[in-house]
């Protein structure tokens, strides 16, 4: 799997942008490579792109804490 960027550039929500969306991904493979997840392994150890795919996919959603 490789870092969707055709997903990034489409990817459009209300009050969202590309580098709080960037960042998101990154703090969730942080989070993935933390827990030492077995899907890592599953996809050649490309956490960055796991997690991307994840948020964009909507299987995790993500609060913004002021």
């Amino acid at each position: 799997m490789i870092f969707p960027l055709e997903q990034l550039i489409k990817f459009t929500s209300e009050n969202q942008n590309i580098y709080e969306i960037t960042c998101t991904a990154s703090h969730r493979a942080y989070q993935l490579s933390k827990l030492e997840d077995p899907i890592i392994a599953e996809n050649d150890g490309k956490v960055v792109s796991i997690a991307a795919n994840q948020l964009f996919t909507e299987q995790i959603k993500y609060i913004r804490e002021a």
